[in-house]
């Protein structure tokens, strides 16, 4: 079963543009970089020449004798069996962070041969290239990020007739009810299986729930192994506590990151480094506090005051050790976490729209915006609820404050514009920046 992902139209653009560059695909374990490579060079090229730099050493030497593009080629042609022409086939550079020299040489591809088509990605790529100080040939390559699976990709996947619906909309309309509950029931199965390809191919070929259990426990017993692989002894049980933390840090009505949470009485300076790990990992995001909506929303940020979420609702739901039953029956015991899981699943659709991670804003412990988006020279607050209720104050003290253009609140409730308040469904917020445009600007 194959999961059609947005990012082969991105890599096609790449294919046909005049001012290419070697891309650098970067993203966490286990989101499918090499699946999607793959995929890529069937479908768009006549051949594709496959280099893995952890499997096959010999490869490295290469790279370490020459910068000569030429050269490199020709030693190349002699570990694959396909042929390596200009426009027809693509390069793939697996595991690139395992050779310095074949991560310089993107340069050289970029500068003395654009007319080949190289494409390189590698595990942990942030976190390796620092542990071994590498630098990567800046404004030689272009940088793309491979993010799990969206729930708009798993609609498309498992309810196509839904997706063209929703795809459709051009007004504010509210949904036809059929068409509400079918989003939330694949709503919770996404949160569920979260968006790890695996995971939500076991989820759909009907092999059990259990099955998605293992493969989600899997890759965060992966991730842990990660930990001793690419730390240092110092890192370890810092970053293990840290991502340990998470489900606990987001169970908090107000989802600050608390320092104390990771370990009594540790402190910021102590688990900074491990912040950065998991980011550069691509596991976490950081979203900041900021002080007031202005522009741009970076300048007014406060680097001491954070939340973090993980990449993925799905690894988040099984590092709590959530049980799946208990999303599909809605269990009243099920309160703040709930809360969690949806804004974390919120943040993922955020940062897959534009790559532009959001901000929250907090006013002396009255109230909190979960989430503040810069859309053009508008700033957008969003506040989320995780189902039908909608009691708060939050985004009224913000609204009286900072008379924004328009205000969102994601909620299970139906699509619905009053005044300058949007109310959209949480499934919907893979199509945000389209609502807000047809309120904002008529497009």
């Amino acid at each position: 079963m194959k999961i059609r992902r947005d990012i082969i139209d991105d890599l096609r653009r790449w294919k046909e543009s005049d001012n290419r560059k070697p891309i650098l695909l970067k993203g966490a374990r286990q989101t499918g970089k090499t699946w999607i490579m793959r995929e890529f060079g069937k479908e768009c090229f006549d051949h594709v020449a496959e280099f893995n730099f952890d499997k096959v050493g010999e490869l490295n030497s290469i790279f370490e004798k020459t910068k000569d593009v030429d050269r490199i080629l020709k030693e190349l042609a002699l570990f694959t069996d396909v042929p390596i022409e200009a426009g027809k086939t693509l390069i793939i550079f697996d595991e690139i962070q395992a050779s310095e020299g074949a991560l310089n040489s993107l340069k050289y591809f970029c500068e003395d041969a654009p007319q080949y088509h190289v494409i390189a990605a590698g595990s942990l790529l942030g976190v390796g290239i620092r542990k071994k100080n590498m630098s990567v040939p800046v404004g030689k390559v272009q940088i793309v990020k491979m993010l799990p699976v969206t729930f708009k990709e798993f609609l498309q996947e498992v309810d196509e007739r839904t997706y063209h619906y929703i795809n459709g909309l051009d007004t504010l309309d509210p949904l036809p009810e059929i068409i509400l509950s079918k989003l939330e029931l694949e709503f919770k199965r996404y949160l569920i299986c979260g968006g790890m390809p695996e995971a939500i191919v076991t989820l759909l070929e009907n092999k059990g729930i259990q099955e998605v259990e293992d493969v989600l426990q899997n890759i965060l017993d992966l991730y842990t192994l990660d930990f001793s692989k690419y730390a240092t002894s110092t890192e370890i049980p810092r970053i293990n506590n840290l991502w340990n933390s998470l489900p606990s840090q987001l169970a908090k009505e107000n989802r600050k990151f608390i320092y104390r949470i990771v370990r009594s009485g540790a402190r910021a300076r102590e688990y900074e480094d491990a912040l950065l790990w998991l980011e550069e990992a691509g596991l976490i995001y950081r979203i900041f506090n900021i002080s007031k909506p202005g522009l741009p929303l970076s300048a007014y940020q406060d680097v001491s005051a954070f939340k973090v979420y993980a990449c993925d609702c799905g690894l988040l739901r099984r590092l709590a050790k959530l049980s799946p039953e208990i999303i599909l029956s809605g269990n009243a015991g099920y309160t703040e976490f709930k809360g969690a899981l949806a804004e974390n699943a919120v943040l993922q659709s955020l940062v897959a729209q534009n790559d532009v991670k959001p901000y929250y804003w907090s006013s002396e412990n009255r109230a909190e915006v979960d989430f503040v988006l810069q859309i053009q020279t508008d700033i957008i607050p969003v506040e989320i609820k995780s189902d039908v209720r909608i009691s708060g104050k939050s985004l009224s003290v913000y609204n009286t404050k900072f008379n924004p253009p328009y205000r969102i609140r994601l909620s299970m409730n139906n699509l619905k514009e009053n005044g300058r308040l949007i109310s959209c469904p949480i499934p919907l917020t893979d199509w945000l920046y389209k609502i807000v445009g047809l309120a904002l600007y008529n497009v």
